[in-house]
């Protein structure tokens, strides 16, 4: 039987590919975007599942955990920061992605990548 670890991998690796793939064909421009914060998703949950660590815990110096015995009985808190910064920086991303399809579409009234004609070389 998979353990949560393993789970948590797999439906990470699930919403990359299907993140990939609705990026690569997909023609409407919130496809697109939905499809990349998809994948971003799917790498936050990869990054949280490979900073997890079975019988270990929250990385708190309290009376439970002393400075002594941390090292072997905290998870290392660097993934889960990593992840937190991720999502912001995502956000902030998907953003500026709305805002700049919201430009386009008041400009040429289509979200139809193929009618950027002058976007391209």
């Amino acid at each position: 039987m998979p353990d949560l670890t393993q789970i948590a991998l797999a439906t990470g690796f699930g919403l990359i590919l299907i993140g990939f793939y609705g990026a690569l064909t997909r023609r409407g421009l919130l496809r697109i975007i939905l499809a990349f914060t998809l994948a971003s998703t799917g790498v936050n949950v990869v990054i949280v599942a490979i900073g997890y660590m079975r019988g270990r815990t929250a990385p708190i110096l309290d009376e439970a955990v002393t400075t002594a015995t941390a090292v072997g009985r905290i998870i290392d808190p660097l993934p889960q920061a990593l992840v937190l910064t991720a999502i912001v920086i995502g956000l902030g991303v998907t953003a500026l992605m709305l805002a700049y399809a919201y430009r386009l579409f008041r400009r040429h009234r289509t979200l139809d990548i193929a009618a950027f004609r002058e976007l391209k070389w």
